[in-house]
């Protein structure tokens, strides 16, 4: 209960925004989102940094997404291109500080690519024809496939998904999280979206279901690397921020992508 109720509410209020909530609201939750989970990332991956250059790490990093209150892929990959150009400038200006420059300048960019540029999809999602609806599906995938991997998997996880990166992980999990996430997908298709083929949903369910997983094991990677159990404290039962978003990181783009080709839309 004490993982599953705070699970509830915050999906709940997720749900409310995306139904009720105009979109620069949105923008503006995904951009405070982005911004804690850098400020969780940089404290795994660049632990002695602090003060003005932790800050500066920060919001340069920050930019992509920002930038997203501008629809467009031309204003989010300018934005990219001078957070990366940004992220050299402050290697440069505080090369002196680091005892690894070079770990600086990885940790920053892989900052940005991976929390605020997959981020900003979200907000790019929720400016297509049908983006909430589809948002939604998403968020039942990953809700979803959360869920059910963490108790079919303490259930009846048996074999190990892969030890060496999450030891908890387990095959009957995963197996259970896409089944679940993908079944959830096309419940919540099948009321938003019921022109849609539910054929189509279920495939796009089960590949952000194995897109999710992917992306709870690359923050897995960055935990164990660097020595933590959960990226922060912030949520209750659910660790920090980057611990609850970890599987849209990855899923959004994908699903974003697929929209914008018209393979969905």
């Amino acid at each position: 209960m004490r993982r599953l109720i705070p699970g509830i509410i915050m999906t709940a209020l997720w749900v409310v925004l995306l139904l009720a909530g105009p979109a620069f609201m949105f923008w503006g939750l995904i951009v405070c989102m982005a911004g804690y989970g850098l400020h969780e990332y940089f404290r795994m991956t660049l632990n002695g940094l602090t003060g003005v250059p932790n800050w500066l790490c920060i919001a340069i990093s920050l930019l992509p997404v920002a930038a997203t209150i501008v629809p467009g892929n031309d204003t989010l990959l300018a934005a990219l291109l001078v957070s990366l150009l940004g992220s050299v400038l402050l290697v440069v200006a505080f090369h002196g500080r680091s005892n690894n420059s070079l770990q600086y300048l990885y940790a920053c960019c892989f900052g940005t690519m991976y929390i605020s540029f997959c981020l900003a999809h979200l907000v790019l999602i929720r400016y297509l024809p049908h983006g909430v609806p589809w948002l939604l599906i998403l968020t039942a995938v990953t809700a979803g496939g959360d869920s059910g991997a963490y108790y079919i998997g303490k259930r009846f996880g048996r074999r190990k998904l892969c030890p060496a990166i999450s030891p908890g992980k387990t095959v009957e999990g995963a197996i259970g999280g896409i089944t679940v996430g993908a079944m959830a997908a096309v419940g919540v298709g099948l009321i938003l979206l019921p022109e849609k083929d539910p054929l189509l949903i279920l495939a796009t369910g089960i590949l952000l279901s194995l897109v999710s997983i992917a992306g709870d094991l690359t923050e897995s990677i960055l935990k164990r690397s660097a020595g933590f159990k959960d990226s922060g404290s912030l949520l209750f039962g659910h660790g920090g921020v980057l611990d609850r978003i970890d599987s849209l990181l990855i899923a959004g783009p994908v699903l974003y992508f697929l929209l914008f080709f018209g393979t969905l839309l």
